[in-house]
């Protein structure tokens, strides 16, 4: 495989190894046949594809953004009534409190539902950099990495963050009034959202790995032991209650996210 230094500039196009062609031959074509060949761009031709990418990917927020107008009171109330909000009314304490905290959920809508576009677009861009390996390894990869976020963000809003907020509602009720700001809660489910949905690709990660020839399934079933370390570490991490079933209603769907990778690896 063509390593990081056949990939620095050189003054020909071509092949990741060998010497430069002898005489004005032209480069092979970007569809040749080597697995380990991969397109050179100038400095002027990066930053061209760059502005090209950044446009697609401003125009697709931009009409999402139009989209989430029609849903985000209604996202909104949804968040309310799961942190038990008395009358779903959330507390705002600065006079644009209400408003930054409702434009930050509609922008977070917005990019929800733009990200396949935007990876599409980023894969786009890194593209010619890439060998034919490397792309076949991350295209097969690109359904599952989109699947296994919206199921992470699926399972954190329907199941980890009710559980957790039910837990820190009712938490002392005799001492505490629960009663929480839109900023703070709002940033609660985003952070949570975030991390569980970040946790859920974890197969994907493997799969490109071991597609890559970076791990083998028999490598990552020795590190069972740790691998679930880990997975408990990064449940506490990222669990908001110090409550342990809470924290293992997280953690085992990931150590299973983990088994389910060493399947992926092992069929690669």
């Amino acid at each position: 495989m063509a390593s990081i230094t056949d990939r620095l500039p050189r003054p020909w196009r071509g092949r990741g190894d060998g010497p430069p062609p002898q005489g004005d031959f032209p480069p092979p074509p970007d569809d040749s046949e080597d697995p380990e060949f991969f397109l050179e761009m100038t400095l002027q031709e990066h930053l061209e594809e760059l502005r090209i990418r950044i446009i697609y990917c401003t125009v697709t927020v931009l009409i999402a953004l139009i989209a989430s107008f029609f849903i985000v009171d209604e996202v909104f109330r949804a968040i309310a009534e799961q942190a038990n909000v008395p009358d779903g009314e959330v507390v705002t304490l600065s006079p644009t409190e209400g408003f930054v905290t409702w434009f930050k959920v509609l922008l977070y809508i917005a990019i929800a539902l733009s990200m396949p576009m935007l990876v599409f677009q980023a894969l786009r861009y890194i593209a010619p950099g890439l060998t034919r390996r490397e792309k076949r390894a991350v295209y097969l990869s690109l359904p599952v990495v989109s699947a296994l976020f919206v199921g992470g963000m699926a399972f954190a809003f329907f199941i980890a963050i009710p559980r957790a907020l039910d837990f820190l509602s009712g938490f002392k009720s005799s001492l505490f009034n629960w009663d929480p700001r839109a900023s703070e809660l709002v940033t609660f489910y985003l952070r949570l959202m975030l991390g569980i949905g970040i946790a859920f690709e974890l197969p994907a990660l493997m799969f490109i790995l071991g597609k890559l020839g970076v791990v083998t399934a028999q490598q990552l079933g020795r590190a069972r032991k740790f691998a679930f370390i880990g997975v408990l570490i990064a449940a506490a991490i990222i669990t908001p209650t110090p409550d342990p079933v809470n924290m293992m209603i997280i953690a085992l769907p990931i150590y299973v996210l983990y088994e389910l990778g060493i399947l992926f690896v092992r069929l690669t």
